[in-house]
């Protein structure tokens, strides 16, 4: 079984080819939704309230995403923190997934931060989903109801589409006009020969 990574920047569309190639039957596991997850356990909770303070938490106690996030791009120690704290827990979720998707020729990981965690080393084979920076701005406004200001802040955390292109086995490009279904196809049918 292969490990293949799934990484591309905010608004590059990879969610999108990560449902393309559920589509095909494999089998995809979302880092991003993983590290959602963890931040429910209470003991987690507890060491990101220490971290950032009791503002980033609701009503009820719940954790407001929207002000953890507000933090943690204005503060680039924060989010180191609070990438060591998320990354090993996502990292072992993986791990025990895995033993449970043995059965097929590949699996994907779709993860949006994959080369700046470190964590690409891991996989057998990289896919990046390519997007003109203008393109996945546009897209990120009309999502996530960000400013350009808030997105471009989110951005500079993340390497560039064009370091992440030299660094992956395979492109495919989401760039709005180019059709992505045949892309995805083409690369399901390789990794499965």
């Amino acid at each position: 079984m292969l490990k293949v990574g799934l990484t591309g920047n905010m608004g590059s569309g990879k969610s999108t080819v990560a449902s393309i190639f559920h589509c095909f039957g494999v089998p995809v596991f979302h880092a991003d939704d993983a590290a959602k997850a963890m931040y429910l356990r209470k003991e987690v909770l507890r060491q990101v309230v220490a971290l950032a303070g009791k503002e980033i938490l609701g009503p009820g106690g719940h954790l407001d995403r929207r002000v953890l996030a507000g933090l943690a791009f204005a503060d680039p120690e924060m989010l180191t923190a609070l990438n060591r704290l998320i990354h090993p827990l996502v990292r072992e979720d993986f791990a025990n997934w895995l033993k449970s998707h043995t059965q097929f020729p590949y699996v994907i990981h779709e993860a949006a931060i994959l080369f700046e965690s470190g964590f690409a080393n891991e996989f057998d084979r990289v896919i990046h989903v390519s997007c003109p920076e203008d393109e996945a701005i546009r897209r990120i406004e009309k999502r996530d109801m960000l400013s350009r200001n808030e997105i471009r802040q989110r951005m500079r955390f993340q390497l560039s589409d064009e370091v992440k292109r030299t660094r992956s086995d395979f492109i495919i490009l989401n760039d709005g006009l180019t059709m992505v279904i045949p892309q995805v196809l083409q690369l399901h049918q390789t990794l499965q020969g």
